[in-house]
């Protein structure tokens, strides 16, 4: 599955919640995303519309490998 080409901050941050990331601070335009599902875990994503394609692979990465899950597979979980 590629990686959404048009996709903004605040709708990944929204996708997120699915696996138990909330919005635990922001300042300027990045958000901080906390989950405990399974352990604890921060995740910093940039408020912009739309997300840089390395940026956005990055992040994606970062919450695959702490859910324990490959990339394709939670491409989709997320957008599915």
């Amino acid at each position: 599955m590629r990686l959404p080409r048009d996709l903004s901050g605040s709708d990944l941050a929204k996708a997120l919640r699915r696996f138990g990331y909330e919005v635990s601070r922001q300042t300027g335009s990045h958000m901080r995303l906390t989950t405990s599902q399974p352990a604890v875990h921060h995740v910093t994503i940039p408020a912009h519309d739309p997300l840089k394609l390395g940026t956005l692979a990055a992040i994606l990465g970062d919450i695959a490998a702490h859910q324990k899950l490959s990339r394709e597979d939670l491409l989709q979980q997320l957008f599915d």
